[in-house]
């Protein structure tokens, strides 16, 4: 059997790996995050197929598009576009989910392994963007980790790290033991794979 290739791969593409900003925010920006969050309502976190605090136990809010925040998504996008161009290449072009400001608090705040794209409303989600919020001190446990199909890598806990994967590696925060972890979460994405 004889197959020629019907394209030319670009082998500069790497589908299962992320890409990090050490110091994507300065600690004043974090700071003026956390007073950001502040107007906004908290709400207990859920995921797509559920509620159970066996899988994710965390409260949210929502940090939607406005003059406030309107910086923080700028800042994200840019980071996002890097990381997108540098390593994987999808088609973006929408940003449908506001940020979400999560908070893991001591005594098992955890979220177990997950993807972030999935069926409905979910679905045009490619790329996650995670950014660090509280200093390493704050808390112990909480590592994230992401699953890249060569193992289990946990991420940097430096307090503005910005952390960019594609929405279908599978990633959690194991169980914050003592103390808080607070990050940002947003997601870019576009049409379905083709």
């Amino acid at each position: 059997m004889n197959s020629k290739l019907i394209f030319e791969p670009d082998l500069s593409v790497d589908q299962t790996n992320f890409y990090f900003f050490e110091e994507g925010f300065c600690k004043a920006d974090v700071n003026k995050i956390d007073r950001i969050a502040k107007k906004y309502p908290d709400e207990k976190a859920t995921f797509v197929s559920g509620n159970s605090e066996a899988v994710r136990k965390s409260t949210i809010k929502w940090l939607h598009p406005d003059k406030n925040t309107e910086w923080i998504y700028d800042c994200l996008m840019i980071y996002a576009n890097e990381a997108n161009q540098t390593l994987w290449k999808f088609n973006l072009h929408s940003i449908i989910d506001s940020i979400q400001y999560t908070v893991y608090n001591g005594g098992g705040g955890h979220y177990d392994w997950h993807m972030d794209i999935g069926p409905n409303s979910i679905a045009h989600r490619k790329v996650s963007i995670i950014v660090q919020l509280s200093d390493e001190k704050d808390y112990t446990g909480g590592d994230f980790q992401i699953h890249t199909g060569r193992g289990i890598q946990a991420l940097s806990k430096e307090k503005g790290m910005v952390a960019i994967f594609p929405s279908y590696l599978l990633h959690r925060v194991t169980p914050v033991l003592s103390g808080t972890r607070k990050s940002l979460v947003l997601w870019a994405g576009g049409g379905h794979y083709q």
